[in-house]
């Protein structure tokens, strides 16, 4: 793997990969560090993925929040 990849959409691939596997989901959610590893198949110091997976909760927060406050919308 190229280790100059663009995070942004390394981040959005690894959370549509993340999102569509709950079992991944939950390792990701213990092992976040070694999960991404894996995913990328590279062995990097924490501190190079620690960005990566920073993004990564990110946008899986903002994904959980976004689902629901759809939820809210169908009580009014």
């Amino acid at each position: 793997m190229d280790i100059n990849f663009d995070v942004k959409a390394k981040i959005e691939e690894l959370v549509e990969k993340l999102q569509k596997d709950p079992a991944l989901l939950k390792r990701f959610q213990s092992d976040p560090i070694q999960t991404v590893e894996g995913l990328l198949g590279v062995d990097l110091p924490d501190d190079k993925l620690q960005p990566l997976v920073a993004g990564i909760k990110a946008k899986l927060a903002a994904a959980d929040i976004g689902g629901k406050l759809e939820g809210l919308k169908k009580l009014f």
